[in-house]
């Protein structure tokens, strides 16, 4: 399969150098995983931009946001904090995260040189008590004339599935909380089934279970049942620590296809594929045996948290699929696929 993914010549497409920090005096640590769509004959991007205050000497410090949307700036001795996890920082018990993220809103003719747009609102922030550690990781789908954005919302609390919608990007509605602690990685899918609307998630925590795939449905995108676990992890393989869905799943006339992400023991992050049924879309007809694109260059192997391809966004042209996708968690890059191949993959692979 590797030999059909096609990486951008100029990977990666976005920096930390490229977007400036939101406060002064911050920094910006990483820019990952954007959401992806097409608006006014462009082609956007919803980032997450990870930022903290520049740091100093035997000293670490990182932001909250509090509920009246005022941030306060932590700070710790380094000897008194657990810096094991670059992503996390652990005091006295308690977890934090190293970076606040936003979401943040760029633009290209040609989807490889992006810029903030003017007369949009390109920063979206955290709002409330459940968003205090900031928001990530939105999948951006288009169906009934409407964007919806699924994020996730991070706080003390937790972390849930926030959802927000909009027509022009230029008002954005809040809906609020949609998947309770703990969850993330929720996807909709860009049409009804049976007259019900369905969307993927991922719950995971600790005891039984794991960290898997599962699918809802809902009458009105804001109450979701029917719950079912359709994808686990497979002990021994590259997806055996944590599977979570991609972007919206693809129609196809062999079933829905679905790029999901898959890490093992060792945090080592690949990209997969599942096929299901077109009517009934818990049902997993093929799944990959082997990556569809693995952390094989530099720039995914090296970085904030390396040895890292997470995708939550593509754009589909006929068979082509133009993926965005981040690589070490802290940087944009992009890529191509043929979704004829990526079929075949997983219909014959045994």
């Amino acid at each position: 399969m590797a030999n059909t993914v096609k990486r951008f010549v100029g990977n990666p497409i976005l920096t930390t150098k490229d977007i400036a920090p939101s406060q002064p005096g911050w920094v910006v640590e990483c820019v990952l995983n954007p959401g992806v769509f097409r608006f006014d004959g462009k082609i956007w991007l919803l980032l997450r931009v990870a930022e903290r205050p520049v740091q100093q000497e035997g000293v670490v410090s990182f932001p909250v946001l509090k509920e009246d949307g005022t941030i306060e700036v932590l700070s710790f001795k380094k000897e008194e904090v657990d810096l094991s996890d670059p992503r996390m920082i652990g005091h006295n018990g308690k977890k934090y995260l190293s970076t606040i993220s936003h979401l943040r809103l760029v633009c290209s003719e040609d989807g490889k040189s992006f810029v903030e747009p003017a007369g949009f609102p390109t920063q979206l922030f955290g709002k409330g008590k459940l968003e205090t550690y900031g928001i990530e990781d939105c999948r951006v789908s288009f169906f009934e004339g409407e964007y919806y954005l699924t994020y996730t919302q991070v706080s003390e609390s937790g972390v849930g599935v926030g959802l927000m919608r909009t027509q022009d990007w230029r008002e954005i509605r809040r809906e609020g909380m949609i998947f309770p602690p703990h969850n993330k990685d929720c996807a909709f899918f860009e049409e009804k089934i049976g007259g019900k609307y369905y969307c993927f998630h991922r719950p995971s925590g600790h005891g039984p279970g794991g960290n898997f795939i599962w699918i809802a449905s809902s009458p009105d995108l804001l109450h979701w049942g029917g719950h079912q676990c359709i994808l686990q992890t497979r002990e021994g393989w590259w997806d055996s620590a944590r599977v979570g869905a991609g972007a919206a799943p693809i129609k196809t006339e062999e079933g829905w296809l679905m790029i999901y992400h898959g890490a093992n023991g060792e945090h080592r992050y690949c990209l997969g594929a599942a096929l299901l049924d077109l009517e009934d879309p818990s049902k997993v007809l093929a799944r990959s045996h082997r990556p569809l694109m693995e952390p094989d260059s530099i720039y995914e192997q090296m970085g904030f948290f390396g040895n890292v391809i997470f995708t939550n966004g593509h754009l589909l042209d006929g068979d082509k699929l133009t993926m965005y996708y981040g690589a070490s968690d802290e940087v944009i890059c992009g890529a191509t696929l043929s979704v004829q191949d990526i079929l075949t993959d997983i219909l014959t692979t045994v």
